[in-house]
């Protein structure tokens, strides 16, 4: 048997599509003869996979794994919700999730990655590992609304508790806040929001001495219409997140949306 080269596994993943290392191991166990690596890769599942790879993947779920101080977020793609509310489905996510929180990026992508072949075989779709996400802090706290389509990781500060972040985190999923405090609103999306308040100014003819309060007071309502602590707190509207915070300070804040 020849020697087999890096073109030879290179020919053999621009047909198959399969990833480098499976094509070199096919090939060896073919003895070099690229159909026979092929039908094994094709018995394996894999080449089957790579076929599914094309169509479109517009539904998924998401899944959070957390400890006290530290959750991990993965958002896992395929193509239909029937796949998606699949019991299977769901443990491959939740175990995703897991090795995110334990073992890190770099490990989980290269695990998920020789995974996936099976779940795509077994399941009947193109399966991916979408959106990453890691938040350590003192205090953390998650939530993941039922249809696992939303999912929220808020890390608070030394002063906070994992039950006052997970309140948070619940809020954040139903109110959608674009930024943690007013003063985090950038400028160029208030210099847009400008623009329209001017306009609509002039249209209602207000008087010019007037005008710049009005701009300040349309400023500070927009910056907190828009801020995680200012907002009513979901659970008890009549105060806002930051006296539920009850002192803590928020550090991270993830929210992710399929």
């Amino acid at each position: 048997m020849s020697p087999i080269t890096a073109a030879d596994v290179a020919k053999l993943r621009a047909i198959t599509g399969v990833s480098m290392m499976a094509c070199k191991e096919a090939l060896d166990e073919a003895q070099g003869d690229q159909e026979k690596a092929i039908e094994i890769l094709r018995k394996r599942g894999i080449a089957q996979a790579v076929k599914k790879a094309d169509r479109t993947q517009n539904e998924g779920a998401l899944f959070v794994a957390q400890s006290e101080d530290k959750a991990a977020l993965i958002s896992l793609k395929c193509e239909t919700d029937f796949v998606a509310r699949n019991p299977e489905f769901v443990a491959l996510g939740d175990s995703v999730a897991k090795m995110l929180l334990d073992k890190g990026m770099d490990a989980t992508k290269t695990a998920t990655e020789k995974q996936m072949p099976e779940f795509v075989q077994k399941l009947g779709e193109n399966i991916t590992l979408g959106e990453m996400q890691e938040v350590s802090a003192p205090a953390v706290g998650s939530y993941v609304h039922s249809n696992r389509k939303i999912a929220v990781i808020i890390g608070l500060n030394q002063s906070g508790t994992s039950a006052i972040a997970k309140d948070v985190a619940m809020h954040a999923a139903a109110m959608n806040p674009s930024y943690v405090y007013p003063e985090d609103v950038p400028a160029d999306v208030l210099e847009k929001e400008r623009e329209i308040w001017k306009e609509q100014l002039k249209n209602e003819k207000k008087p010019e001495a007037i005008l710049e309060k009005i701009m300040l007071g349309k400023e500070k309502k927009f910056r907190e219409e828009n801020a995680l602590v200012k907002q009513p707190f979901v659970k008890d509207q009549n105060i806002a997140v930051e006296k539920h915070l009850n002192g803590a300070k928020v550090e991270s804040y993830v929210r992710v949306v399929i």
